[in-house]
């Protein structure tokens, strides 16, 4: 069943609030025109927590937790404005997750997610990315300025929270790097398609984009995947987030 959590005094503005139970069907949850974030973390507290704070702080949406995201997977209302997955202390870069998150992302490639972790290590930061998450957090910021990031990321923007500017420095120099190894590697035609792909686009529509014939995009995919031998266009988004992280 679905727990309710009340808005309290000091939440006037505050969006509902909904704690989605394992077993509790989306089917059973009224309509509303009030947009949904989703948020993931396996800790029952942090992320009732997390989503009493954001709602504190201004976060006008409605609330939905989930433990994993097989159970948001598994749950009927699946439609949210966006995803933010809490990982705590937990890495980026362990296989299982990026696998999981990739698949996530080439499954749904509108969806914006979000990633909000303790670590702020460079290399995280830029698997994230490359995985194609919309925003990285690091739980080190202020409520008001990770709701602001939320927003951005679910309108459409990207939001990297890198503290040090020599960070931020470093986090270009190496995607400089990753951009040059990949130029050598693929004509730009090529990295065009790439990118179209990673964001789920069928032959058509990236066709369209590029002012192409669908023939010659399925001429770009077949030589990408002869560069990486991969067999389908899936292994190209995995290959092309691992030859590059």
């Amino acid at each position: 069943m679905a727990t309710a959590i009340p808005t309290y005094g000091y939440m006037p503005n505050a969006a509902r609030f909904r704690v989605v139970a394992n077993s509790l069907r989306g089917s059973e949850m009224p309509d509303t025109e009030t947009p949904k974030l989703a948020i993931i973390d396996d800790r029952a507290l942090d992320r009732e927590c997390l989503a009493q704070s954001l709602i504190a702080h201004g976060l006008g949406m409605d609330v939905e937790l989930f433990s994993s995201l097989e159970m948001w997977r598994n749950t009927a209302e699946s439609r949210h404005a966006g995803i933010l997955i809490n990982i705590g202390r937990n890495d980026v870069c362990d296989d299982l997750f990026i696998n999981d998150l990739k698949r996530l992302i080439s499954e749904f490639p509108e969806l914006p997610i979000v990633i909000l972790a303790e670590n702020r290590d460079l290399r995280q930061i830029l698997r994230a990315f490359e995985a194609g998450v919309r925003g990285y957090i690091s739980s080190a910021i202020g409520l008001n300025v990770c709701v602001g990031a939320i927003s951005l990321a679910l309108a459409g923007g990207k939001f990297i929270s890198v503290e040090n500017p020599d960070d931020l420095r470093q986090l270009l120099v190496v995607a400089e790097d990753k951009e040059r190894r990949r130029t050598a590697m693929f004509t730009q035609r090529e990295a065009d398609v790439i990118d179209a792909l990673t964001r789920g686009k069928p032959n058509k529509i990236i066709a369209y984009e590029l002012n192409l014939r669908e023939s010659t995009v399925k001429v770009h995919i077949r030589n990408i995947m002869k560069k990486l031998h991969a067999r389908n266009r899936t292994e190209i988004i995995f290959k092309i987030s691992d030859l590059f992280k």
